[in-house]
């Protein structure tokens, strides 16, 4: 007979959680027990403005009822079916919704259940696509510093994310990084896109291509904003820049729209509001809202008619996950976009950006605060770390939004915002006057 103690129901030492400061957590617990539109309840009756869209991920606000309806229904019709040989109606139904609001040229797509796995799957597309073309020498793959691509090995190996690497031994060889897009010296305190170096930082790329020589590298992957990192904007004319250089090439350029896609920046997709068109584009997060795992991976018709070879009766891509596709999540995905389209989403963020971006600047005169950045519905705030303690500024900001009713996150000495694309301008006032009684009381 074991030993072993059975752990109390709630015992909160049982959990492991992911990115968090598991011990200071577990000593004073911040639990969630309810949430509508732009609102958590807590666990102790109090209600906090989500200025976070959850991780980036809740874009419609929380249990909204066209798609807890449909999940409910989905659940009660159909649950599960297999992902391999077999298929459902809505699935289909989802890729073509999805087509239909992505880029030109981006006309197919293949499913996951995270931005994790979204960005493996994006670059074992990329991988195969040169060999399948006959170009099975191009094998390296071309990150950048600061990016974020999700926790797999994959990701993280062309991640620039130093915290997220240095635990976890060499990685994937064959890859390299591009510098990161963040120039203070020159841009602090930008509203909107930053004015310069863009073009300077892209053709960095050049280098690294003749380091490697072209007939070497299949890929580069960047996102378009980078989110996690603490929301660096990529300067004017940097996207446009790579795209020439990948083209020039022959490499293939991967959007990392976990993040940006479905309306952050006030358009669909990230692609379309810098009006740069990568080969592939990964998400996650927005296209269920938040509220069951899913991704999808867009590709254009030139990638996905290469493995369309051979005889029809073999598989033609060696990849899949036994969730893809799942019926549930491609019932939320599809009343997400209902929700969307009907009250007009995956645009707000360009007609609220102006008011957002004036609010978001209004803290320069905060003491610490030593850059803003924002773009659409997303906002920065760099802190100055404290000497010889690093992070515990912005995370002593974070505890003390959370107890003025705010959620906010940090990265390092960053606050980063995104708040569900529903924000009313009465809500963004409310969210900035907290923000700022936080800065202004000696974090």
């Amino acid at each position: 007979m074991s030993n072993r103690t059975t752990a109390k129901p709630n015992d909160l030492s049982a959990f492991w959680m992911p990115f968090t400061a598991n011990r200071q957590f577990k000593k004073e617990p911040r639990l969630f027990v309810g949430a509508k539109d732009m609102h958590y309840t807590t666990h102790d009756g109090r209600t906090v403005l989500d200025g976070t869209a959850g991780l980036w991920c809740v874009n419609a606000g929380h249990c909204r009822p066209k798609i807890t309806e449909a999940i409910a229904s989905q659940a009660g019709e159909l649950d599960y079916a297999p992902a391999f040989q077999l298929g459902h109606p809505k699935a289909f139904e989802l890729a073509s919704r999805l087509v239909d609001i992505a880029p030109e040229g981006m006309e197919h797509v293949l499913y996951t259940n995270s931005g994790s796995e979204s960005v493996e799957t994006a670059l074992k597309v990329a991988l195969a696509y040169h060999r399948a073309k006959g170009d099975g020498s191009r094998t390296r793959l071309i990150g950048r510093e600061r990016g974020y691509h999700g926790v797999n090995f994959g990701g993280i190996s062309v991640g620039g994310i130093v915290s997220n690497r240095k635990m976890f031994g060499t990685l994937l060889t064959g890859v390299d990084h591009m510098p990161h897009t963040h120039q203070p010296a020159k841009n602090a305190f930008s509203r909107g896109i930053p004015e310069h170096g863009g073009v300077d930082i892209a053709t960095e790329l050049e280098r690294i291509v003749t380091l490697h020589d072209a007939s070497t590298i299949a890929a580069v992957i960047v996102e378009p904003v980078a989110g996690s990192t603490g929301v660096l904007i990529p300067p004017k004319g940097y996207l446009a820049k790579l795209r020439e250089i990948c083209t020039k090439h022959g490499i293939l350029l991967i959007f990392d729209e976990v993040i940006t896609g479905f309306g952050r920046l006030g358009a669909p997709f990230a692609a379309q509001f810098f009006d740069v068109k990568p080969d592939i584009i990964t998400t996650a997060k927005g296209l269920t809202n938040g509220v069951i795992p899913m991704g999808a991976v867009f590709v254009t018709k030139d990638i996905h008619d290469a493995f369309m070879t051979g005889p029809e009766h073999l598989i033609e891509f060696f990849h899949g996950y036994t969730y893809s596709g799942n019926p549930i999540a491609s019932a939320a995905a599809l009343a997400t976009l209902d929700t969307y389209k009907e009250e007009g989403l995956l645009t707000r963020a360009a007609e609220l950006g102006p008011y957002w971006e004036n609010a978001l600047h209004s803290l320069k005169d905060c003491p610490n605060v030593i850059d803003i950045r924002n773009v659409g519905l997303i906002g920065a705030i760099e802190l100055a770390p404290i000497a010889g303690e690093p992070t515990k500024r912005a995370f002593t900001a974070f505890l003390k939004a959370y107890e003025k009713g705010l959620l906010i996150r940090t990265t390092g000495d960053i606050i980063a915002l995104s708040p569900p694309l529903i924000i009313t301008k009465a809500q963004i006032d409310e969210l900035f006057d907290k923000l700022r009684d936080v800065l202004m009381n000696n974090i």
